[in-house]
């Protein structure tokens, strides 16, 4: 074998390991490995390296498959990945960690927020401790507002993904807890209701100057916070803010809002209560009180990080311990619940289940394993770096388990058909349910051969070449189709194919359009909810079986 010829091999597993995206450094440690000989001549190979790895890397993986089967290179069997291992906690007690996850019910969870859940699961797990599920259902920003179906949609895509939480507790059962401390607060001289407007007070925070409101004494800001939750301001017209210090060097941190009024009505409680606690001020409040030990949360939430401090530190109260991890982020997606919501009230979007939303329930949908999608997770550990990965490493997880357990079956697309001249007459063949399981039994394909359908993408591209029908012999696809013999070469391109009788069908692809298409008889065998592969399309999951609707799942 030539170099250039080791130097694509060891190219094309690596990007076949890695969602079609080899590595520089992998792929020289291979070649060297191989061959030793190689690492004399380093200096020169490289450029040749890059080249390869380039060129491969530009081609997608479908087509690294392909090229992979066609050189009829060997893929050993891959050693079995140690799970990456989450780094030990601080100050633990076997059985006695209390850890909470806090979503906001605006929406379900999507792939990038279920990294919090699945980091809190693993550590209680790991220390038998408990794990509360708070929702964090107070009435936020404008474009961030809490929707009755959330609640159900959150532990749904938890219990999918098998998050075991021992308790739940919602904010909007909590308030008159959270008025309690808010009164205590101010008695204490820790807190005040401001009524400056929003522009002075971003000048004077600016300028490091105290308001006029914040030296009033205690018994006036009591009198002001009983007229706040009996309605006697609108909304903007009064807050409490908490006494840091007007002078700190971080001018964000300076006198920040620990409540304000809201007249928005809330899902669950409508318009019972008007004022409504900050998320730092009432984290601050439960997670002593319901005993947490152990915070998880993104690096971006310095400031919540010093709030809470702040005020346990105001209470003579234990600090539990804080870790954090940077944002993890599929290349290309921008995730959002808000606008996700408006594509579906706009109906842009079919629903949460719709492949653009990226929520729990739509990967589910598509056939994604909660397996999976836990082992992408942890693989990141919890490293505090920013992190921006392609779909393909998420797909690659998948793939490690469906592939295994997804039959086989010819489907094609935009019909092309070929009325093949000089062929046997033939009405059936018999094709593998899984080529590395023969165990699990065949599927007979019906042959009319006169009339062999072939998806029109696959026409056009082999138009003038003589391919093979997969399972059934080669035609050259001239002017006419042409019978050339039923010889298996390893070079010549193979197809699939559908005959008479088929099944029609339609598929929701990831960007939520609708393709259609036909496939084999043996089609209507599948289950719903079952995985399957349409030979050289892709991995697609069987929603509705009597309109034999199916959605994309992965190449």
């Amino acid at each position: 074998m030539s170099a250039r010829d080791t130097i694509l091999k060891h190219t094309l597993l690596n990007a076949l390991q890695y969602g079609g995206k080899a590595d520089f450094k992998a792929v020289v440690g291979k070649i060297i490995s191989e061959n030793p000989d190689f690492k004399d001549n380093m200096g020169e190979l490289i450029p040749t390296i890059r080249g390869v790895i380039e060129e491969v890397n530009s081609w997608g993986l479908e087509k690294v498959e392909e090229k992979v089967r066609d050189l009829g290179i060997k893929i050993e069997e891959k050693k079995i990945e140690a799970k990456k291992t989450l780094p030990e906690l601080k100050n633990v007690k076997s059985g006695k960690i209390v850890m909470r996850m806090a979503p906001f019910p605006s929406g379900p969870l999507h792939i990038g927020n279920t990294r919090m859940a699945i980091l809190n699961d693993e550590y209680v797990k790991k220390y038998g401790g408990k794990l509360i599920l708070v929702i964090d259902d107070t009435i936020g920003s404008i474009d961030k507002i809490p929707t009755k179906e959330a609640y159900n949609l959150i532990k749904d895509g938890l219990n999918w993904m098998g998050v075991n939480y021992h308790e739940t507790r919602l904010k909007s059962d909590r308030m008159e807890f959270f008025y309690e401390w808010a009164e205590k607060l101010i008695q204490m001289g820790f807190a005040y209701v401001c009524e400056c407007d929003v522009e002075k007070m971003r000048k004077l925070r600016k300028e490091g100057e105290d308001c006029g409101c914040r030296g009033l004494k205690t018994e006036e800001n009591l009198k002001k916070w009983k007229g706040m939750l009996k309605g006697k301001y609108k909304e903007g017209e009064a807050v409490v803010r908490l006494k840091t210090s007007m002078t700190d060097p971080n001018p964000a941190f300076r006198d920040r809002v620990l409540l304000r009024i809201s007249s928005r009505s809330h899902p669950l409680v409508g318009n019972k209560y008007l004022v409504w606690p900050m998320l730092e001020f009432s984290w601050a409040i439960d997670d002593h009180f319901l005993g947490i030990t152990h915070i998880l949360r993104g690096k971006d939430l310095v400031i919540e990080d010093l709030m809470e401090k702040f005020i346990w530190d105001l209470m003579k109260w234990e600090h539990p311990e804080l870790l954090h991890y940077g944002l993890l982020s599929i290349e290309g997606l921008k995730l959002s619940k808000s606008k996700a919501r408006k594509a579906i009230d706009e109906d842009e979007y079919s629903g949460w289940e719709d492949p653009r939303t990226w929520s729990l329930q739509s990967l589910k949908k598509r056939g994604f394993r909660p397996e999976a999608v836990r082992n992408f997770i942890l693989s990141f550990g919890m490293s505090m770096n920013d992190i921006t990965v392609p779909a393909d490493v998420l797909y690659t997880e998948n793939r490690k388990i469906i592939e295994p357990v997804a039959n086989r079956y010819f489907a094609v697309f935009e019909p092309k058909i070929l009325k093949i001249e000089g062929c046997p007459d033939i009405k059936e063949v018999t094709e593998g349910l899984h080529p590395d399981f023969p165990e699990r039994g065949k599927r007979n394909v019906p042959v009319n051969t006169k009339i062999i359908r072939v998806s029109k993408e696959d026409y056009v591209k082999y138009k003038g070449k003589t391919l093979r029908l997969m399972g059934l012999f080669n035609v050259s696809l001239k002017t006419k189709a042409l019978y050339e013999g039923n010889e298996v070469i390893q070079e010549m391109p193979k197809i699939q194919w559908v005959s008479e009788k088929n099944v029609p069908i339609k598929i929701v692809m990831n960007d939520g359009s609708v393709i259609e298409g036909l496939a084999e008889p043996d089609i209507e065998k599948v289950r719903e909810g079952e995985a399957i592969q349409f030979v050289r399309f892709g991995f697609c999951r069987l929603d509705d079986k009597k309109t034999m609707k199916f959605h994309f799942t992965h190449k």
